[in-house]
């Protein structure tokens, strides 16, 4: 199956999962392509009228990819604190985008300056670390926030930490996605 199908079907399991919650379809079935049978890590955005609905997703690879998909449909629609969860009225309104993660790759770098030539706009989603706070921005978040400095400082703000020095022992790691994203007509 071409990369183009097998997205097409990642976001058909996404769309099927967050219908059958709503009671307008029946359940998912997963499809039988060894490939979604695979450890991996996904995230779901949903998007309305051109803005951010809901969006959730796996760091770690702990569950098969048929199942992960679902599984963060479900949290990006219901689960996501930032929104109310989703109604049936809204259902046809959405787009939704499905990013499966590499690996992340932890960064070497001692102090931000180190870490910030290391980033590669437009490429890396990055993980933050620093004690029990964490955050992760996707490498699609690089469209709004283009500028490496500007990009980590609202990644810190996002993870509770302070955006105006430098943290102590901070960690990090990247990593790439594969995306697909539903056309208008896949959406209705």
């Amino acid at each position: 199956m071409p990369d183009t199908d097998f997205g097409s079907a990642l976001l058909k399991l996404a769309r099927a999962a967050i219908a059958h919650r709503l009671g307008l379809a029946p359940a998912p079935v997963i499809p039988d392509d060894p490939r979604l049978h695979e450890k991996a890590a996904t995230f779901i955005t949903l998007i309305k009228d051109g803005e951010l609905r809901g969006c959730i997703g796996s760091l770690r690879r702990s569950r098969e990819l048929g199942d992960d998909v679902m599984h963060n449909a479900l949290a990006a629609a219901f689960e996501d604190s930032r929104f109310s969860p989703l109604t049936a009225d809204e259902l046809d309104a959405i787009t939704i985008e499905v990013s499966v993660l590499s690996e992340p790759e932890f960064l070497d770098f001692f102090g931000e300056e180190e870490l910030l030539a290391q980033l590669r706009p437009g490429e890396d989603g990055l993980i933050i670390f620093s004690g029990c706070r964490s955050a992760t921005f996707l490498p699609q978040v690089w469209e709004q926030l283009p500028e490496p400095r500007q990009f980590l400082a609202a990644l810190k703000h996002k993870a509770g930490l302070p955006t105006n020095r430098e943290v102590v022992e901070l960690m990090a790691a990247r990593y790439h996605v594969q995306k697909w994203k539903e056309t208008e007509q896949e959406a209705s």
